[in-house]
């Protein structure tokens, strides 16, 4: 394990701990021990598979969409995914999107571009679940102006999470964009027209060592914009697209029934199907700012935030979201390391590699 990784983990960890502390800093340690004890985990059986589920069909998601131009099957796109979630939970800076190609591409050749291409689109479908479901319980949740919650240098209230809103519908329209120019024939020689023509810019440089420059610098470019096309190829494919839709729905409806199950044999928590989704949309968007490895901290303060929006006193929702927090993150933490074992996968050498 290199210097950089063990920096890495300590500065990580040192942080969580921290946030923890920011999060929970007005909440009584006995009350909220009292609480953790009074939980019935055996309702964590369920949710955990129902975890697992929605996992699965993230890989089988990513299987489609890496489909529309390299053929994988489910164990290819399983467990470099896994090893990718189980790298961010872990490592800060979301590290583990940039390592999932990088095993992808030991395990099958398919160029790391074109797999970071694929994990992009996935992003994307995620995007617009999370942005749909915002505006769903937006219109079906009063958001108390009033209610807010101070997390460090965040006051988590309405108008964050309607900033955030706004951050992620402007980066969605971008991503769009980016698509059509690389996923399309015409845009996408239009752009490799220009980028041959760049040299021409350099006025003082003889022809010859122009030639070079394209050679040596456009022409990867290029090469690297067609492997990331690859990775786009869904967009042209308009049943896997919708495929890809009817998985990201069950994915995010596993994502909330792990959430409700588990509030099962939580006390006091006796909140409906629909306002557990809501919770889990407002934690959703709270991660979204930048956050340390695991997003420790800043998810319990979201879940509270989401959880007084009901009701719910504020122990009782700290105790809760603390104990699904770890619910949520320690079975990918250990389906990743398995899946990393099975695939022979240095974890720490994958973390912070940079190809081409």
């Amino acid at each position: 394990m290199n210097r950089k990784i063990l920096v890495s983990l300590f500065v990580g960890t040192t942080i969580s701990v921290a946030t923890l502390y920011l999060a929970f800093r007005n909440v009584p340690l006995p009350d909220l021990v009292t609480y953790m004890a009074a939980i019935n985990y055996l309702w964590t059986l369920p949710a955990v598979a129902l975890i697992f589920i929605g996992f699965s069909l993230r890989a089988v998601r990513w299987q489609f969409i890496l489909g529309a131009a390299h053929r994988v099957d489910f164990r290819q796109a399983f467990h470099p995914m896994m090893i990718g979630f189980m790298i961010n939970c872990v490592l800060p800076g979301r590290v583990g999107e940039f390592a999932r190609p990088v095993v992808l591409n030991r395990k099958t050749d398919i160029p790391i571009s074109t797999g970071l291409a694929t994990v992009v689109v996935e992003r994307l479908f995620d995007l617009i679940m999370l942005l749909s479901l915002f505006m769903a319980v937006s219109a079906g949740t009063i958001i108390d102006p009033e209610i807010g919650i101070d997390f460090g240098d965040y006051r988590l209230n309405r108008e964050t999470l309607e900033a955030v809103f706004d951050g992620l519908l402007k980066i969605s329209v971008v991503l769009f964009v980016c698509i059509f120019l690389v996923s399309f024939e015409k845009p996408r020689e239009i752009l490799h027209s220009v980028i041959l023509k760049l040299p021409n810019a350099l006025f003082l440089m003889g022809e010859s060592g122009k030639a070079r420059i394209r050679q040596k610098i456009c022409r990867p470019i290029i090469q690297m914009i067609d492997n990331i096309a690859s990775g786009m190829a869904l967009v042209k494919k308009p049943k896997r697209v919708g495929i890809c839709l009817i998985l990201s729905i069950g994915i995010w409806a596993a994502a909330s029934l792990s959430y409700y199950v588990f509030s099962l044999g939580c006390p006091q928590i006796r909140l409906t199907p629909a306002e557990i989704t809501t919770v889990m949309v407002i934690i959703c968007f709270a991660i979204a700012l930048p956050s340390v490895p695991g997003f420790w901290g800043l998810w319990e303060a979201a879940g509270v935030f989401a959880m007084m929006l009901f009701g719910v006193a504020e122990k009782d929702a700290a105790g809760f979201t603390l104990a699904n927090h770890a619910v949520q993150m320690f079975p990918v933490i250990l389906i990743g390391l398995l899946s990393a074992w099975f695939s022979g996968v240095n974890i720490f050498q994958v973390s912070y590699q940079n190809k081409k």
